[in-house]
Parts: C-alpha cells; structure tokens; sequence
C-alpha cells in the first residue's frame, strides 16, 4: 500500500492491507550489543507519534472509519553481521492506550 510515508505527524515506515484491515508497521533495526531490544524503542513517545501519523494518513486518503492496527518488526544485528534476526509483533500496541 505504501513505504515509507511521510504525514504532517511523522514517517510511517510500511502501511499494508491484511484483509480489509489496514496495518502501520514500524521497523526498528538495533545492533545485538545495543542495551534495548528494538521493540523497545517502540516507546509511548513513538506509539503516540505513529497514532498520530496514522490517524493523519487515514484522513488524508479518506479510509476514516476502516479497520487498523499498529504491528513492530524488530530487526536485531548480531555481531558477526550475517543474518539478523527478524521478530514479528502484531497488534504490538493500539490507539486507545
């Protein structure tokens, strides 16, 4: 649907359709050496900016009223740099909390 979309709120990494429901995915990438998960950094401070980046992307494009949900893909490096590992969180957080 779109990558990398920019709103008055903020960057949406990924918007996709599953179903009829419209899903922002947020990709965070960290290092295994680095102290918090990449998930983690998906804090209420950036929940609130993507709700709002959202919220800005579904009125621009007229889809009010359809269903969504916010998922993470948390992207770790390990130290030899040869394959990440990849974790998929669906409904990782929502707009109520």
């Amino acid at each position: 649907m779109a990558r990398a979309s920019r709103t008055g709120w903020g960057e949406l990494d990924l918007v996709a359709l599953d179903g009829r429901t419209i899903v922002f995915v947020e990709v965070k990438t960290r290092h295994s050496t680095e102290v918090i998960s990449p998930e983690e950094g998906v804090d209420r401070k950036k929940q609130h900016r993507l709700i709002r980046a959202a919220h800005n992307f579904l009125h621009y494009h007229d889809l009010d009223g359809y269903p969504c949900r916010f998922d993470v893909v948390a992207v770790t490096w390990p130290a030899d740099h040869r394959r990440p590992h990849i974790q998929h969180f669906p409904t990782a957080f929502q707009a109520g909390e």
